[in-house]
């Protein structure tokens, strides 16, 4: 069943329990669609209002590339449900059975694909919501904030579920490739929300 038609205490409910998933991942996922779209309620507020007039074209465009973002961010968690069933079968394989490794490598290599497209849809976001913050309805302007560094928790959340896989394989080419694309994302955007944060912040001279 897709856990994004549950209810949200469902999801909790589901999130706290023994089930295999969701896990980190999908938790990822939804917080990210949910930072995403604190982001575009600044936009949803600044077009059509004649004092933002000169960002109407930019934020029409933003609101339409974050509508999609927040699709695309719930559709993972799901995403990350499927691609965690491999792993869960090769961690069933017998260690005597030599067909075990190379099973392991593979289901290694998909559960760290979702995790992975969720760091990029965060980055995404991010870049999205700096625009908000500074151009957008200064009604609003603390949701961009939020959106911001809810957008972080969900980068970094979902960058564990790629280095707690990584760290498994034997194919250490390729753990460090994925690895330094994971840390590329974290170290640029990281930095990237902290700052909006802040200026955020000082709109309100604390």
């Amino acid at each position: 069943m897709d856990m994004t038609t549950r209810s949200c205490r469902e999801f909790v409910d589901i999130l706290a329990s023994d089930a295999p998933t969701p896990g980190g991942g999908g938790a990822a996922a939804l917080v990210g669609a949910i930072g995403t779209a604190l982001g575009n309620m600044v936009a949803s507020l600044t077009v059509g209002r004649p004092r933002y007039a000169a960002a109407e074209a930019e934020m029409t465009a933003l609101k339409a590339k974050c509508d999609t973002l927040q699709q695309e961010l719930l559709a993972q968690v799901a995403a990350d449900a499927t691609n965690f069933l491999p792993l869960s079968a090769a961690y069933a394989i017998s260690k005597d059975d030599p067909a075990r490794d190379n099973e392991m490598e593979k289901a290694l290599m998909l559960a760290c694909k979702t995790p992975l497209r969720i760091m990029e849809l965060c980055c995404e976001a991010i870049d999205c919501t700096a625009i908000f913050a500074e151009k957008g309805s200064r009604l609003a302007v603390s949701d961009a904030g939020c959106g911001a560094v809810i957008c972080k928790s969900a980068l970094q959340a979902a960058s564990l579920n790629v280095f707690t896989n990584t760290k498994l394989m034997k194919n250490r080419s390729v753990a460090d490739e994925l690895n330094t694309k994971a840390t590329a994302m974290l170290d640029n955007y990281c930095p990237m929300a902290d700052q909006i944060f802040n200026s955020v912040k000082e709109c309100f001279c604390i």
